[in-house]
């Protein structure tokens, strides 16, 4: 290798330091183990488009079999451009994430592992929350126990020529800061596509009885594949909650779980693949277990997102009775809906019209809450939290028109050939800065598509004409009723 002066350098390698502990030391023993590991679910099957894999990190005779369980779905005739590794600390409190950006090399019994250093860096520069603490990587066993699964994967079970392990971007995170967590995801997000593959290494419950665990962790699981963020937050705290005996934690890896889960949307699937816990391997003290689960992110493309005429009826009804609540007093609604879509996180924009005139407009462009809630904060932040109009009075309830604009959920594109004008709105995103049009707002200017994308970049993102350019770009549809 070659320092920034043109002169050769031996790479920096982190070494195998958990070998002879949670994995054999000699690579002959350890080939024919993960490879066994990896045989007992040759017929499991695979699927094609793996975004994510969740994996134990325990002693390979605890969990590798679960393990294998996740690595045996991936697609052997899949290339990936790198890894992306995210795991807990055990052993450092960082209040963010730390990057491993000063080692070339990751060293295991069977060879070493390159580290995709540029984007370590890349991540490291896109935001604060992310850097380099040396001492969260040096002894740490949750990202280094997948490295000889990768290696025995693409090197026995590929089909890819050559076989070797895409380089590596080894991430620690360790902070319970939910915000920071959104930011990581954030920065992470545009990675997450179908070039990479991310693993997020993490155990589950810590040390309960055998029964206790199999309840605690079905219960995790189960949150853990429905992809609701929320849903898997609030069942970890309830089970902090549940005075259940020696229970430290109910997934050590919580924190990456939840980066990886805020990076969902509806083009993915979580597929539960196995669950065991120690004292299915080993049954010497059934009162104190460690679970262990595995699951596969499955890519399902583009889906298509439609409403019902009832189902915008409905909408309608909440908008309404959200404003009306708020001029009564009341707090929002609970809202318990037969209809799954309304559950779906996507975006809305919530417009009120008065005698053809706009009264309020307001929306919020994420994919973080469920469309019903989306459709109640938005219609009371039209009605009253418009910077532009006096708030909405009673005597006006029922005079005001109530349109709302449900956004599709959104897709990255590499070029303008992908925009189609007046059917895509578009979203503009470059650092902290960005800025979206509506598709409909097409329809009120005579410009091109090349003076829609520009003047979003300027208007609206604050990038200047043609930052566009070298931002990020993501196209959505909006169902206007």
């Amino acid at each position: 290798m070659m320092n920034c002066n043109g002169q050769t350098r031996e790479p920096v390698v982190r070494p195998a330091t958990q070998a002879g502990s949670f994995y054999e030391r000699d690579p002959r023993i350890l080939s024919k183990e993960v490879d066994s590991l990896l045989a007992r679910h040759a017929s499991d099957g695979t699927y094609e488009n793996v975004a994510a894999l969740i994996v134990p990190h325990a002693g390979y005779y605890f969990s590798g079999n679960v393990a294998a369980s996740a690595y045996m779905t991936l697609d052997p005739k899949k290339s990936y451009k790198r890894i992306f590794l995210l795991g807990p600390s055990h052993h450092e409190w960082l209040n963010g994430a730390s990057v491993n950006s000063e080692v070339d090399e990751y060293a295991t019994p069977l060879g070493k592992v390159k580290v995709d250093r540029e984007t370590a860096r890349q991540l490291i520069e896109a935001d604060s929350v992310f850097s380099y603490f040396e001492e969260a990587h040096d002894r740490e066993h949750c990202l280094e126990v997948q490295l000889p699964f990768l290696q025995r994967f693409f090197t026995v079970h590929s089909s890819l020529y050559p076989k070797e392990v895409p380089p590596i971007v080894p991430i620690i995170i360790s902070t319970n800061d939910y915000t920071k967590l959104k930011r990581m995801a954030e920065v992470l997000k545009p990675w997450f596509n179908d070039e990479n593959l991310f693993i997020i290494s993490s155990d589950f419950s810590h040390y309960p009885s055998y029964a206790d665990a199999c309840k605690v962790d079905a219960k995790t699981g189960e949150a853990v594949a429905s992809g609701d963020v929320k849903k898997f937050i609030t069942t970890i705290e309830d089970n902090a909650r549940s005075g259940i005996r020696n229970l430290a934690t109910s997934a050590c890896g919580g924190f990456p779980i939840i980066t990886l889960m805020l990076m969902l949307d509806s083009q993915y699937q979580v597929k539960h693949l196995l669950y065991q816990n120690s004292g299915d391997i080993d049954n010497h003290d059934p009162n104190r277990v460690v679970g262990y689960h595995s699951f596969a992110v499955i890519r399902g493309g583009e889906k298509e997102f439609s409403l019902t005429d009832e189902e915008k009826r409905v909408l309608k009804e909440i908008a309404y009775k959200s404003i009306k609540d708020s001029l009564d007093g009341k707090r929002i609604s609970i809202f318990n809906s037969q209809f799954s879509i309304l559950n779906q996180k996507c975006g809305a924009f919530v417009s009120l019209h008065k005698h053809g005139h706009l009264r309020g407009c307001i929306g919020h462009f994420g994919e973080d809450v469920p469309l019903h809630e989306v459709v109640a904060e938005m219609a009371r932040s039209a009605a009253f939290g418009d910077p532009r109009f006096q708030p909405v009075t009673r005597d006006e309830l029922d005079n005001l028109d109530i349109e709302i604009s449900v956004l599709t959920p959104m897709r990255r594109i590499q070029s303008l050939d992908e925009f189609q004008l007046h059917k895509h709105g578009i979203y503009i995103r470059k650092g902290y800065r960005s800025g979206t049009f509506l598709p409909q707002v097409s329809d009120e200017v005579n410009w091109t598509k090349e003076e829609f994308v520009g003047h979003c970049s300027q208007d609206k993102a604050g990038l200047g004409w043609d930052g566009w350019r070298d931002a990020e770009l993501y196209v959505y549809e909006a169902i206007v009723f």
